[in-house]
């Protein structure tokens, strides 16, 4: 519920010709522009037309903070860089559900509870049979999270602030198995179990590169660099998949479906399959010699060539996850002694004439996120079918934060966007005869 102390006094008066004038309260944010409160306009006949939902606040929230014409992401009010170098994934979850940074004793008392949930049901191994060998991680992930509630029935009581904090450990320790499970399925290699004792980007390099023919160790810089790309991607306001979780949590759907909806959503290319799409793209250009034709390319109005990893639709500025992750691309490779890897190559060079062409310049197309952490990932070894997995691995701490604020405020509602109707009016059924 809206606190009363974010209630401004000013009102936004509606004139509708033929009507009493309308008054609409303007809501205060701590942060961010004001929001006129459009609740009366139902009462009096009235809906607002926002394709995209690009002008709506759909909620209030006090977990993530976006400016996108300052390049500014907070997470419950820390910077997204600051976290990154500072704190740990884990640290990250305990804050966006909890709302603080952990203690030593918190977190030490949250890490042992993800930690004794990674298990999976064994039965849950099964389903993964039913797959073909060559079905895509995210279609394997998408159906094996929405089943999870076919196994832990005793966490489904979503009024229970206990039964809520425990799915969402559950979640955050299961979806790292599941993840890496999708992975070796895909290549006919058996599951490999977690381990207690590495760190939760360790566990899961773990599990996707460990075999039971050799013994394999963790390389700190590349479990560095995980850790850091699951932080970077834990939570971004209420973008497409967070707004589905919300919208199926509204109806008071179990919080795995909830999830399912929310990797569904994830899948799209034009959301969590953004980083993939921009591999492929410099694998394409395939080297910097044939930047300038793909320049001439995205600047042509008649090609549908477009250069992806660039721009945002919240950022208006460089994206402050880039920042972060360039770095991190860069200690990657310098670790794995790739000195000359041409995708980077192309990477730095499409960076450069992007921060300089006034065509990139006007029209707001800073490098985003995107743009490193596809070669990072793929530097690490893993393949360009698991990069939406692993962003659907990170996200899902936001996910399941957003869903959990959701049931604590007194005004949530079920979602019910409304419509401007363009068919046809109302007309009678003829018989067949007169068709």
């Amino acid at each position: 519920m809206q606190d009363k102390k974010d209630l401004s006094n000013k009102v936004a008066i509606l004139n509708i010709p033929g009507q009493e004038p309308i008054e609409l309260p303007i809501l205060k944010g701590t942060l961010g522009p004001d929001v006129i409160d459009i609740r009366a306009l139902g009462k009096k006949g009235y809906f607002t037309y926002d394709p995209g939902f690009v002008s709506t606040a759909s909620c209030s929230s006090k977990i993530t903070f976006i400016d996108g014409s300052k390049g500014t992401l907070l997470y419950r009010g820390y910077p997204i860089d600051q976290l990154a170098t500072k704190t740990n994934y884990l640290e990250v979850c305990y804050l966006l559900l909890k709302g603080e940074l952990p203690n030593k004793e918190q977190y030490a008392d949250f890490e042992n509870k993800v930690v004794h949930h990674t298990l999976i049901h064994e039965q849950i191994t099964s389903l993964f049979k039913a797959f073909r060998r060559d079905s895509h991680p995210m279609a394997v992930l998408c159906g094996i999270a929405g089943a999870l509630s076919a196994f832990y029935h005793e966490g489904l009581d979503i009024y229970d602030p206990e039964s809520r904090e425990r799915t969402a450990i559950r979640l955050i320790a299961k979806i790292p198995t599941l993840a890496a499970m999708s992975y070796k399925y895909s290549i006919g290699h058996p599951f490999v179990y977690p381990r207690n004792d590495l760190s939760y980007a360790g566990n899961f390099l773990y599990m996707m590169f460990s075999t039971p023919c050799e013994k394999y160790e963790v390389n700190p810089v590349i479990e560095r660099a995980l850790d850091r790309i699951f932080t970077v991607h834990a939570d971004h306001e209420q973008n497409a998949s967070t707004s589905s979780v919300r919208l199926a949590g509204s109806s008071g759907a179990n919080p795995y479906a909830c999830i399912a909806a929310g990797i569904a959503s994830l899948w799209g290319p034009a959301h969590g399959g953004a980083n993939e799409a921009c591999l492929r793209m410099l694998e394409e250009i395939g080297s910097v010699d044939r930047i300038p034709e793909f320049i001439e390319r995205a600047k042509d109005k008649n090609d549908p060539f477009r250069l992806s990893g660039f721009g945002h639709r919240v950022y208006k500025s460089y994206d402050p996850r880039a920042t972060v992750m360039r770095e991190t691309c860069h200690e990657v490779l310098n670790e794995l002694h790739i000195e000359n890897h041409p995708l980077l190559d192309i990477a730095t060079e499409l960076e450069r004439i992007a921060l300089s062409d006034d065509y990139f310049i006007s029209r707001n197309l800073y490098p985003n996120v995107d743009f490193y952490s596809g070669i990072t990932l793929s530097a690490i070894g893993i393949p360009t079918n698991m990069f939406t997995v692993i962003f659907a691995l990170a996200r899902t701490i936001g996910w399941i934060s957003h869903w959990n604020e959701m049931q604590e405020m007194e005004d949530s509602r079920i979602g019910r966007p409304r419509q401007i109707y363009k068919g046809k009016e109302i007309r009678q059924v003829k018989s067949m005869s007169k068709r």
